[in-house]
């Protein structure tokens, strides 16, 4: 399987789950409406453990373009790499949102509030302060990045050496929307929110409001930078060797 297809399959798996769990906490009707942060949460972080044991032997399963960034960024992954890998996420982030719409169908016409509608793509602060918010997405990446570097790096690469390893990534993604997700809903994932987010607008989705791109930018270039940030720190706190 080549790089660019086991990043589509696993950025596409991954917007099954936690999208579709946020469909499931939000939409009227779902049998999960209501059910809140904790189910969320549990469900982007399980989500991103079962893309990782999918594709990792594949692609070292990156799933983000924050993560490989951050990994060219850390000397880890060659720069020539870094576009067929975003292209993959790209694409496989707005198959996965496609799906989602499919699975939900019956749910858009009946639920009234265009947010929820629009939350199920992508991502909206809590309170709108555009550098507080960058700020937010940066730290939250820092700290994904960090640690999936701590779990997974082995003699200069990213290896999963244990079947428990995706795993403690998935809870790394959950400890994180528990923790720091509150303020801008923890995009951490360029791909995760813009490829969704252009489906929304795409999609004939019964009473959308508009897809909010005046903000799409932070949880594009928020993570960006906290993964490059946070793989140039971990190499340098622990060089390989």
């Amino acid at each position: 399987m080549s790089n660019f297809l086991a990043e589509l399959i696993g950025t596409a798996l991954l917007m099954i789950f936690g999208c579709g769990v946020v469909a499931t906490a939000s939409l009227k009707g779902s049998k999960g409406e209501g059910s809140g942060w904790i189910v969320i949460t549990t469900g982007w972080g399980l989500g991103v453990a079962i893309a990782v044991y999918s594709v990792f032997e594949f692609s070292s399963a990156h799933i983000n373009p924050a993560v490989t960034v951050g990994l060219a960024a850390s000397g880890s992954f060659a720069w020539s790499q870094v576009p067929t890998y975003i292209a993959g996420q790209l694409v496989g982030g707005f198959i996965g949102a496609v799906i989602v719409w499919l699975a939900f169908r019956p749910h858009w016409e009946v639920t009234e509030d265009s947010q929820a509608k629009l939350d199920v793509f992508c991502t909206t602060p809590a309170i709108r302060d555009l550098p507080s918010n960058f700020i937010t997405e940066m730290i939250g990446t820092f700290i994904l990045m960090f640690g999936v570097l701590a779990i997974g790096f082995y003699q200069g690469e990213l290896e999963m050496r244990t079947g428990i390893q995706p795993l403690l990534i998935g809870f790394l993604v959950w400890a994180i929307g528990l923790s720091l997700g509150g303020p801008t809903g923890y995009a951490i994932n360029p791909a995760r929110d813009l490829a969704p987010r252009l489906a929304h607008a795409i999609l004939p989705i019964p009473g959308k409001r508009d897809s909010n791109w005046s903000y799409a930018w932070v949880p594009i270039v928020a993570p960006l930078v906290g993964g490059a940030l946070g793989g140039l720190t971990y190499a340098f706190l622990f060089p390989p060797g």
